[in-house]
């Protein structure tokens, strides 16, 4: 079980399956969103993902049709994004976790895209765009 946070507090979800596919996403943009270099995500199965408080307090904004983003209103954290294309998962930032995770960083992508001040220093894959196999 993994538990976590906006950083007001006023949202907290839980999670009870695995967190899989994670990755350090540098395009334009997850660092638009995030406001850092990159913003590291991970798949969540719908099914294992709850919000336990602050349902009320999501907002929801769609850059393209069927893809969603949810965030705090109160502090604008970041918290998960659905596509309507998959409703058997969601994408969640891992930086809302307060619990530690177990499941490791694949890899670094959308390398191309990548902030020009950033300077990748990594032991992890570099990919252009989305990881092999997805």
């Amino acid at each position: 079980m993994y538990t976590g946070s906006c950083l007001c507090g006023e949202v907290n979800v839980e999670v009870s399956g695995s967190i899989t596919s994670i990755i350090h996403c540098h395009c334009s943009l997850c660092r638009k969103n995030s406001g850092t270099a990159f913003a590291t995500n991970g798949f969540v199965n719908t099914d294992d993902f709850t919000i336990t408080k602050g349902q009320a307090l999501l907002g929801e904004y769609s850059f393209k049709a069927g893809r969603t983003r949810y965030f705090c209103r109160c502090c604008g954290s970041p918290v998960y994004s659905s596509n309507s294309d998959d409703k058997s998962r969601i994408r969640i930032r891992l930086g809302i976790f307060d619990t530690d995770i177990t499941e490791q960083v694949l890899s670094h992508n959308f390398v191309t895209s990548k902030a020009n001040w950033e300077q990748l220093e990594t032991s992890l894959p570099c990919y252009e765009k989305h990881e092999p196999g997805r």
